[in-house]
């Protein structure tokens, strides 16, 4: 072992009275807030944050712009299995638009997770932008027929299975916040502290029609929270890794309750098992 390795391995092993580096897994449906809360429970605990959402819109909007249809299941997995095992969905410090959701890429993670100090957001709205090929996609992912065709392409065994390694690579060391819809349960299901994040549906509808509105889409709230509805079934009843609240998972709802608030009880309590107790 080299000087700078044991150097290396030093930084990241617990010394007396310091704190354990968790594993911290958000779930939960679309419009939740867990975008914003687990940029700033990571940027709390000085933590990784890897959002998984992002990765699945990334490859969805590929099948989009090669013009697969959404049932072509078969090609999709060979389509993402391209974009994992050649790095074409990275991520990238910078600025990006604001959003709820964002997501985790194979190469960036690496990059990430070998940077000196902590990030300073996340994906989307966070400080990183979304790669495609190269291009910067932040804001094109996060388009509604691409939002729902994420849930469409994440229902597919052979895209889940390309993008499994990516997620649990970037979280292996700890010190992670990752945030997704089955984070708890199929990605980590052994991570150390594991948060359902919800909310009433029509509460979340809201939430996304202002960010659409604001971006300058048009858009009334009744289609709106009709496509929070169809990704919300698309989610808990696919075949594959269905969105559901891990049995050891704390359940938060966000409905009526400031991101700060929701923040600090979650950063409690990770610090208090980061302590052993």
């Amino acid at each position: 072992m080299t000087e700078r390795q044991r150097q290396d391995d030093a930084r990241h092993l617990p010394g007396q009275g310091e704190l354990r580096r968790l594993r911290v897994a958000i779930d939960g449906p679309a419009g939740a807030g867990k975008g914003t809360v687990a940029r700033g429970l990571a940027e709390r605990l000085g933590y990784l944050l890897v959002d998984t959402g992002a990765i699945y819109r990334a490859v969805a909007l590929a099948v989009h712009r090669v013009g697969l249809a959404w049932d072509e299941t078969g090609a999709i997995g060979a389509l993402a299995e391209d974009l994992a095992s050649g790095g074409r969905i990275t991520l990238e410090r910078g600025a990006a638009p604001d959003s709820t959701d964002a997501g985790a890429a194979h190469a960036a993670a690496a990059r990430a997770a070998s940077a000196d100090g902590p990030p300073h957001s996340s994906v989307g709205g966070s400080g990183m932008r979304v790669l495609l090929d190269g291009e910067d996609v932040s804001s094109a992912i996060r388009a509604p027929e691409i939002s729902l065709g994420a849930s469409r392409v994440s229902a597919i065994p052979a895209v889940r299975k390309a993008l499994l390694a990516m997620q649990r690579q970037a979280g292996a060391g700890g010190g992670v916040v990752l945030e997704g819809r089955d984070i708890g349960t199929v990605v980590f299901p052994d991570a150390e502290v594991k948060f359902f994040l919800t909310a009433p549906a029509e509460i979340r509808a809201k939430r996304r029609y202002d960010e659409l509105v604001a971006r300058g889409m048009t858009v009334s709230f009744e289609a709106t929270l009709s496509d929070v509805l169809r990704r919300d079934k698309a989610d808990s009843e696919r075949a594959v890794a269905p969105l559901r609240k891990a049995d050891d998972a704390i359940l938060v709802d966000s409905g009526h309750r400031s991101p700060q608030e929701i923040i600090d009880e979650m950063a409690s309590l990770v610090e208090i098992r980061a302590r052993g107790a």
